[in-house]
């Protein structure tokens, strides 16, 4: 009877090992895409956007996101850097960021530089948490917009 039981116990521990590695697998496979950019202010520093990402969450995990500090970078160079706020991303849900962005004036880039948007976020989940890269590459026109300088 008491191998039977941990037979049980052992079978219990690993499903929950797999359960777990796929969600953190899947929670690493987050999407991110712009919903919209608008420009702020221009000051002799460089130029401040309004960015708003969605994030969409295949996994099972309700995520819950502090403050995240993203890099803007055009044709391997760095071109900004911003913040989005803190947000809660609801199981195989998505939810809307908002933050801002600097364009830093003193970097020259071209109208069809490659644009890539990454950072990585910090989601707390119940006893633990996980850093989640992200790296979203935005449409031309998109990418226009990041670029800009005026």
């Amino acid at each position: 009877m008491v191998s039977k039981a941990k037979k049980v116990i052992i079978i219990i521990v690993i499903a929950l090992s797999l359960f777990a590695y796929s969600q953190y697998v899947l929670a690493s496979q987050i999407g991110v895409k712009i919903t919209q950019s608008d420009l702020l202010e221009e000051n002799e520093s460089g130029v401040i956007h309004d960015v708003v990402l969605e994030f969409s969450n295949p996994s099972l995990l309700y995520l819950t996101a502090g403050k995240t500090e993203f890099f803007v970078v055009a044709n391997e160079e760095m071109i900004g850097r911003g913040d989005l706020e803190s947000f809660v991303l609801p199981a195989l849900g998505s939810s809307s960021v908002s933050g801002t962005y600097m364009r830093d004036s003193n970097v020259n880039t071209q109208e069809d530089s490659t644009v890539k948007i990454s950072g990585v976020i910090k989601y707390d989940v119940i006893f633990t948490s996980i850093d989640v890269p992200f790296v979203y590459y935005p449409t031309p026109d998109q990418a226009r917009e990041f670029i800009r300088e005026n």
